[in-house]
């Protein structure tokens, strides 16, 4: 199982990014998916999930601003990411599990996860 994320890169407050996850290695059209990100010197936090179903959740600090989506035709998640803010600078990593059970907000829960791409933003 291969996750391989892209789209990070520096941005101006305000701005946009959309990062991507291509997923290889098995078929995962009912997994839930989502993505984490972790930040120089603080705990890697969950940013947002999507189940199965379809069905999104998002962190506090980024509801509202991003979005979560995926492509089960072309083995791909996205991660929309608007109005950015300093405070999104981080690492972001793109998560994935076979099963929905469990909480989605716990990284332990998430067995495969990609290399990260680096979001900037000042």
């Amino acid at each position: 199982v291969q996750l391989v994320e892209s789209g990070g890169g520096s941005v101006q407050a305000g701005g946009s990014l959309r990062l991507s996850c291509i997923i290889s290695g098995y078929t995962h059209s009912s997994d839930c998916m989502g993505w984490f990100r972790q930040a120089p010197g603080k705990e890697r936090e969950w940013v947002a999930a999507i189940d199965s179903d379809g069905i999104t959740n998002y962190a506090d600090p980024v509801k509202g601003r991003f979005t979560i989506s995926k492509d089960n035709a072309k083995d791909t998640l996205y991660l929309q990411m608007n109005s950015l803010r300093p405070e999104d600078t981080a690492m972001y990593y793109c998560v994935a599990r076979t099963t929905c059970r469990g909480p989605f907000w716990m990284d332990n829960e998430y067995p495969y996860w990609g290399q990260g791409t680096q979001v900037t933003v000042s």
